[in-house]
């Protein structure tokens, strides 16, 4: 069979560049479906339900309209292809005759109570906040914006944050979420980097969970956090915690090290230089021979990856497109920002999944 352009292709191999473009056009409904069935709390019934739960039983569990049962088994269906359930057979009566619905590590981590739940993470990314600016974004390609967040809401995404406080509470709340997943790994696999340092600022580290995190684990360390008035005030720190409000483009304060966690894919390549300039400054008097700067974030293109790893790294550097000024980058381009800050030489710890720690000395 020809195509357009001359090429012949087979019509098998012309069905599967159909099914191909058909899949990508409704990969929307994976996402769409797991708001619905977070907004609905399926994870938690099921999990509160303590055994597999039939069809049946979660219609008459959840707050629906019962005569749309249907419905919910085909949402069921999706949810269990995308692996967010599994099927286990139900025993009734010593018969095995019926199909109930289980949790897999997926959906546990979208339990309300779980200590390291994504459930605000998901939220907020599903929000139509985030959502709606990806309908501008071939407008925004076409006009001046800095992004295609302003193009929707005429205003930059940390305006935003400022002045809509529902949507303030739903981005703080999925970043203390994302810090507890994030202590909870680099306080247990990472001790290395922190052991030796007496004293550290968190940038922009919002309420403070990943510092508190840390200063817990290791005693001796002092911890400082750095972030804007509107975010610190009222805070209260602790004899190993304390909070400073502040620009991090203007001044940080000094210290061992300083710790920034998905900061910079929020900012263009100049203002990521600016940032590390001012870290260097921070570090660069301290008498400690382990002073450092410390980055938590994604290093794309590495070849070891499956295609899954780095399809979901594509989808942040969209993301960060999107809806901010910033971009995920290749360790090659982390290399250039830390050179053209001052710093000399750099470890990556691949410790965090889809994430690294970035040690960089000056």
């Amino acid at each position: 069979m020809a195509l357009p352009n001359g090429i012949v292709e087979s019509t098998h191999e012309l069905l599967d560049a159909q099914a191909h473009v058909w899949n990508h056009i409704f990969s929307f409904i994976n996402s769409m479906s797991l708001n619905c069935a977070i907004e609905l709390g399926i994870p938690d019934i099921i999990n509160e339900h303590g055994k597999p739960m039939t069809l049946s039983q979660l219609v008459n569990a959840l707050p629906i309209n019962k005569l749309k049962s249907d419905g919910l088994c085909r949402l069921m269906c999706i949810l269990t292809h995308s692996k967010f359930f599994i099927k286990a057979k139900i025993s009734e009566d010593g018969n095995e005759d019926e199909d109930g619905y289980c949790l897999t590590p997926a959906s546990r981590l979208l339990l309300r109570d779980e200590p390291l739940s994504l459930l605000p993470s998901a939220r907020a990314m599903l929000d139509p906040i985030l959502i709606d600016p990806w309908h501008h974004v071939s407008e925004w390609f076409q006009n001046d914006c800095s992004s295609s967040f302003v193009t929707k809401h005429g205003m930059t995404f940390w305006e935003y944050v400022g002045v809509e406080e529902r949507f303030n509470r739903m981005f703080n709340d999925a970043m203390a979420s994302d810090a507890h997943f994030v202590v909870s790994v680099v306080t247990k696999e990472c001790k290395q980097v922190f052991e030796g340092l007496k004293s550290m600022v968190d940038v922009g580290g919002g309420t403070g969970l990943v510092a508190k995190g840390i200063a817990d684990a290791f005693p001796d360390l002092k911890c400082v956090l750095l972030d804007l008035p509107r975010v610190v005030a009222g805070m209260e720190g602790d004899k190993n915690l304390s909070y400073v409000s502040g620009d991090m483009f203007e001044s940080i304060p000094q210290a061992d090290a300083v710790f920034l966690k998905w900061i910079f894919h929020d900012w263009t390549d100049e203002e990521s230089v600016k940032l590390l300039r001012k870290c260097n400054e921070a570090i660069i008097s301290s008498k400690n021979n382990g002073k450092k700067v410390i980055i938590v974030e994604m290093i794309v293109d590495d070849k070891k990856e499956d295609h899954e790893a780095t399809e979901t790294k594509l989808f942040f550097d969209m993301l960060m497109m999107v809806d901010a000024t910033g971009k995920e980058r290749t360790e090659k381009e982390w290399a250039k920002l830390f050179v053209a800050a001052g710093f000399t030489s750099y470890k990556i710890t691949r410790v965090l999944g889809l994430r690294s720690v970035i040690e960089v000395f000056p």
